[in-house]
């Protein structure tokens, strides 16, 4: 029932992009017409989205930063998987349909690749501060970007709805996906300028949804993915996305991340079950791997019985109650 509530209002929210619109007028009206240029010329698109205003960007940092600093609230003191789940939809809301999916660190990647190795090519501070601010909650507080602050996990996470077990070869075989996929993406963006290319955004499977505009093989891409997504658990996350694979890295040293249940673990393995993203090992969390959604909590006898202010259970008492 509260899975069928949230997808209710995760179709309202396909309206938002209406809202965030700002009406466009050609500002020139002298300006030459397809008519007067001739030769099968016609206009280009406009920009989209438009560009925003500096302190719209300013306010974008600002509201990325607290969001990532509520999602590790979220996850690592509240260990909410109720909380953690309506904040990802909180966050879809804005940072994708709202938004339309440029508050995107995954695409930054490759501007600021560029911007390090062409000193003609310059990137703004907005877009280095989207690139940074996850890295940097990743050193303190592992994934909790992944956890829903990012729209493409969160749409992913919204659909999974009969998750299935990936076999672990398997799982860390396509793993490795994701690094060749950034290798490719720093190589395109280290070309000359007359032939560099963007994949990422070029090919990001879900920014049509967002935009409710772009290529119709994009929109069956992304389609595909989420089609998947029913069953295996954000696909594109797990084995395919670049900024992913950086954010395994930072993690892996994390101040503090997700634990099942510090100290009163009762290593009964239902948190392993429980997780669709092969992110626990012998009852652990893997600090690499794990997406920061909460389902292992929801699954815990301990942490549901500490929740409820009774007696910490104890290994014999859980065998009892299961």
């Amino acid at each position: 029932m509260k899975r069928a509530l949230f997808l209710l209002i995760l179709l309202g929210c396909t309206a938002l992009p209406a809202l965030a619109q700002v009406d466009y007028s050609r500002p020139v009206d002298v300006a030459p017409t397809e008519e007067v240029i001739g030769d099968g010329y016609t206009t280009p698109e406009v920009q989209r989205p438009l560009p925003l205003a500096p302190w719209r960007q300013v306010l974008d940092m600002a509201l990325l930063g607290v969001a990532l600093l509520v999602a590790a609230w979220l996850v690592l003191k509240r260990r909410t998987r109720a909380g953690t789940l309506t904040f990802a939809l909180v966050c879809l809301a804005y940072f994708g349909f709202y938004r339309e999916g440029c508050i995107c660190p995954i695409g930054s990647i490759q501007n600021v690749t560029v911007a390090l190795v062409d000193p003609n090519y310059a990137v703004p501070y907005f877009v280095i501060a989207v690139f940074v601010l996850p890295l940097l909650a990743a050193l303190f507080f592992g994934r909790v970007f992944c956890s829903g602050v990012c729209a493409l996990g969160s749409i992913q996470e919204m659909v999974l709805l009969k998750p299935i077990q990936v076999p672990p070869r398997l799982d860390k075989a396509l793993g490795w996906l994701k690094w060749i996929y950034l290798g490719l993406a720093l190589a395109f963006a280290v070309l000359p300028a007359a032939s560099r290319d963007f994949i990422i955004c070029r090919y990001d499977p879900f920014v049509s949804f967002f935009r409710f505009t772009g290529p119709f093989h994009m929109f069956l891409i992304g389609a595909g993915f989420l089609l998947l997504g029913v069953f295996v658990g954000r696909p594109y996350c797990r084995y395919l996305c670049p900024y992913g694979a950086l954010l395994s890295v930072f993690s892996r040293v994390a101040w503090k991340s997700v634990s099942i249940t510090p100290h009163r673990e009762l290593d009964c393995g239902l948190c392993n079950e429980a997780c669709p993203y092969g992110a626990i090992e012998k009852m652990r969390a893997i600090r690499t791997t794990c997406l920061a959604c909460a389902r292992c909590y929801a699954s815990c006898p301990v942490h549901h019985n500490c929740a409820a202010g009774n007696e910490p259970m104890t290994a014999s008492s859980a065998a009892a109650e299961a």
